[in-house]
């Protein structure tokens, strides 16, 4: 285990949980690649159905570390792009699971604490927790997709306010704007976080994996584009043992249990 994060079960749900608490979970290169890695393994891991990311003592994330900024201003440009990309690699690595990520936040989601936190495919968040696209205040620019997740449920006027001044937003304004799926109670978050998950980790894993792909490519594909993705999925589904479960299920007029049902498809 990697002192940057945390990893724990819960049935069949993974927690990752951020642990540099002396720094209000500011990010590290440690971090990235160790939740790089937690993503990988749970992608090849059929018995985990949805991961959890949140963070310990009460902030979820606060961001990048200021004083490790500060030294890289030394560097040239091509190592700053490079340390930054660690940065990116992990916001793709979320996109890119196929498993449901789901993120947890009470206390902070600062800077690219916030990008990380919309960069999951859904979004808890306690009542009381703080959002903040806060690089203007140190004069920065955004990055880790900030401007690409915000501009997805807000307007060209709404992003370009939060982002010129770098203002605190709350949960409740956060569920307001459409970015937040659930409201906690402050400390109930990742309580709330796992019920979520622990339902969607009972679906078919296949079928949820091309779901999480379809609602990512939605907001950037034409109608066109789309119809042949959901066309594409739709027929490969159709043959999978998951389908079969399911529908059998639905006509026998019981629970389905795709957990027990065999992810490959039925012509492999």
């Amino acid at each position: 285990m990697n002192d940057a994060l945390l990893i724990r079960r819960e049935g069949n749900v993974l927690i990752l949980s951020n642990n540099n608490v002396a720094a209000r979970n500011a990010l590290s290169p440690e971090f990235y690649a160790a939740v790089t890695t937690a993503l990988a393994d749970a992608a090849a891991d059929a018995s985990i159905g949805a991961v959890i990311l949140t963070g310990e003592g009460g902030h979820f994330c606060a961001g990048g570390d200021l004083r490790q900024l500060a030294k890289r201003r030394e560097l040239p440009v091509e190592q700053r792009r490079e340390k930054l990309e660690g940065l990116h690699d992990l916001i793709r690595a979320v996109r890119d699971c196929p498993k449901p990520v789901i993120a947890a936040v009470e206390g902070a989601a600062a800077g690219a604490g916030l990008s990380l936190a919309l960069a999951c495919d859904m979004l808890v968040a306690a009542r009381d927790s703080v959002f903040s696209v806060a690089y203007v205040k140190v004069g920065l620019t955004p990055d880790g997709g900030a401007t690409a997740f915000l501009s997805e449920f807000v307007s060209r006027q709404v992003l370009t306010e939060l982002c010129l001044t770098g203002e605190r937003i709350s949960g409740e304004r956060m569920e307001r704007l459409g970015a937040v799926n659930r409201l906690a109670e402050p400390g109930q978050a990742i309580v709330l976080a796992l019920a979520l998950a622990q339902q969607i980790a009972q679906g078919p894993e296949l079928a949820m994996a091309r779901i999480k792909d379809l609602c990512r490519q939605a907001p950037r594909n034409t109608l066109e584009a789309q119809l042949e993705l959901e066309a594409r999925y739709m027929v490969q589904s159709q043959e999978t043992a998951e389908s079969r479960e399911g529908i059998g299920a639905f006509l026998e007029k019981r629970a389905p249990s795709f957990r027990q049902a065999p992810s490959v498809p039925l012509t492999q």
